[in-house]
């Protein structure tokens, strides 16, 4: 795509504020306006857009946008109804990554000094106790277990959702999502709960170029969802 403004800015609209492509407000695909209540995400969002493409009739791609992408898919996709994105993001519970342990003994004591504090709290925090197994087979969660995740999932607004939707997959862990909106971990600590196993194989096989860069991948998700939702909240 083509940069086809000079200025981006941000100005207030209504009780919130928008992002102004040379005095015109910025519009999502459905139509709507980009409008956020958060005077740090709207500054964040004209940033990005002042330096895409470089200057007018520049390149830039939707990768070059990301906060952008994240208030579309808050507002266009989420807000009409949280229903399915709240199922969704729900259903990772039922096979979390911090519930399988390795058989190796100390690959699983790794696994365990970093994942069982996270289960700990998800149980006394979020009433939400899981079970734990070793191996790949599945462990069936307690209907009250997932309830409760379902739950605290449900009790945040869809801007948060938005960023929950970038993290729990890039984690493949519904626990690793939540404590990272709640605060309990950031963005490092998370990404590094999340490839334990990978870096214990590291130690004794050295770096993988693929694995390498699917690190690379799961640090940028996490970073860019944590990110927004410190720019959400202001």
């Amino acid at each position: 795509m083509k940069r086809f403004w000079d200025e981006a800015r941000v100005a207030e609209a209504e009780g919130q504020f928008a992002v102004l492509l040379d005095g015109r407000p910025m519009r999502l695909p459905g139509g709507g306006q980009v409008r956020v209540a958060a005077l740090p995400l709207a500054e964040a969002i004209a940033v990005e857009w002042h330096q895409a493409g470089g200057a007018k009739g520049g390149e830039f791609t939707h990768d070059d946008v990301p906060l952008t992408r994240l208030v579309g898919t808050a507002e266009e996709r989420i807000a009409p109804d949280p229903a399915p994105t709240v199922a969704a993001l729900a259903r990772y519970a039922e096979t979390d990554l911090l519930c399988y342990r390795a058989e190796d003994r100390k690959l699983a004591a790794l696994q365990a000094a970093a994942w069982d504090p996270l289960l700990d709290w998800a149980a006394l925090t979020l009433d939400a106790p899981l079970r734990v197994t070793t191996g790949v087979m599945p462990v069936r969660q307690t209907p009250q277990a997932l309830s409760a995740l379902a739950h605290a999932v449900a009790a945040h607004p869809p801007l948060e959702l938005a960023a929950l939707g970038v993290a729990v997959p890039a984690l493949g862990s519904l626990v690793l999502g939540l404590a990272l909106l709640a605060g309990r971990l950031d963005a490092e600590a998370a990404e590094a709960a999340a490839t334990v196993d990978e870096r214990h194989q590291e130690e004794f096989w050295g770096v993988d170029a693929e694995a390498a860069q699917r690190r690379a991948s799961i640090a940028a998700d996490v970073a860019l969802a944590a990110r927004f939702i410190a720019l959400a909240r202001g």
